[in-house]
């Protein structure tokens, strides 16, 4: 098991010491104005001082109007600033890289939440979004820009763009939910232009050694895996980005498509020549012997989500037993709180099927 404890270097910032990432976890506890609570401070800095090699905040979104949940984190204006620079600092602390996820949520943002209509590439009715003007697609650039560089001014080693899950960069990427005429819609390079666009931009902003990655959904959302697959040939080509995340929600599963079954959906990706972009992918991985598959499957780095959640030093359990396995669901309110869970937290987690249960037998 000793592969999951090598360092990992990126082509700029700062090497993990190890190879395990904490997943950008929705947890529902900052603030309403978007500025950080003790209750998410202490969710993350335990992930920290627990062992992860590199610590990622929530989806924490770059426009007011890009709120896609109740007690998401901000990182669109300066008055957040002081709380994501006591995060950053703590964490690094630790040994860990502190890294920030950016993201907005467009058309997905509900309106009664942010108190206007929601923005999308193109109307959805459903949702009841509006299409971005032009000028205001490139206005979203700016403010992606400007918070990575407030990410920067925080003490992050670095961010990652949320191009996954539906949310607004990905719904560019989807030929059925971007319907412009403009130079941002029509063929994949045009709807994954705002991307690379974006990318552009925080490298201008932001210091030489900043690491930037970005997290792709290859299906589901309206996406089709060539067109996601040829989306990360052409990061990885570009030279600006240092890692790819890949949201699978099982790293094993095939394509969900028939026409791709055969092979893993993790090889389509494993099997690009990567140069020195670093990869790793999330879904699933709630063992030490998990983990290591990854790694022969030939990641870089895995991705810890609901393990983590569960065991705020998941990596140094593995370290101690290889075998490691995490705890069987469900679980008490009582023990996710032991874990470093606030109540609102623990209240969301309460809607994933499974998860929590009030009856004490669960701790046995």
């Amino acid at each position: 098991m000793k592969n999951l404890f090598d360092p990992m270097d990126f082509v700029r910032g700062p090497a993990m010491k190890n190879r395990f990432m904490l997943a950008p976890l929705t947890n529902c506890q900052s603030h309403d104005d978007g500025t950080l609570s003790d209750d998410e401070y202490r969710w993350l800095t335990m992930r920290a001082e627990g062992g992860f090699g590199l610590t990622m905040t929530c989806a924490s979104h770059v426009q007011a109007r890009g709120r896609g949940f109740v007690g998401q984190l901000g990182i669109f204006s300066d008055a957040q600033l002081a709380g994501l620079a006591r995060l950053a600092t703590a964490i690094r602390r630790t040994g860990s890289l502190a890294m920030a996820q950016l993201h907005h949520a467009g058309m997905r943002a509900p309106a009664a939440l942010i108190g206007e209509q929601p923005v999308g590439p193109s109307e959805d009715a459903e949702t009841g979004a509006r299409a971005l003007k032009p000028a205001e697609v490139e206005q979203l650039v700016e403010d992606f820009a400007t918070a990575a560089l407030r990410a920067q001014r925080a003490g992050f080693d670095g961010v990652e763009l949320h191009a996954a899950h539906g949310y607004v960069l990905a719904q560019f990427l989807s030929a059925e939910i971007n319907r412009r005429e403009d130079r941002f819609g029509g063929s994949i390079e045009n709807r994954s232009r705002i991307l690379f666009d974006i990318l552009a931009a925080v490298r201008s902003r932001c210091r030489a050694d900043f690491t930037v990655g970005v997290r792709l959904s290859p299906e589901r959302f309206g996406l089709r895996l060539p067109e996601i697959v040829s989306v990360a040939e052409n990061l990885i080509g570009c030279g600006k980005v240092d890692f790819l995340d890949l949201s699978l929600w099982d790293v094993f599963k095939e394509p969900q498509d028939a026409e791709f079954a055969g092979r893993s959906l993790l090889s389509y990706f494993t099997s690009l020549d990567r140069r020195m972009v670093r990869m790793g992918a999330a879904g699933k991985i709630s063992g030490g012997q998990d983990a290591m598959r990854c790694l022969d499957a030939g990641l870089d780095f895995v991705i810890v989500g609901r393990a983590a959640i569960l065991h705020h030093d998941f990596p140094e359990r593995v370290r101690a037993d290889p075998g490691f396995q995490a705890k069987e669901l469900p679980v008490t309110p009582e023990y996710l709180g032991r874990e470093g869970l606030g109540r609102k937290f623990v209240e969301y987690m309460g809607n994933w099927k499974g998860f929590v249960t009030t009856q004490a037998a669960a701790e046995a």
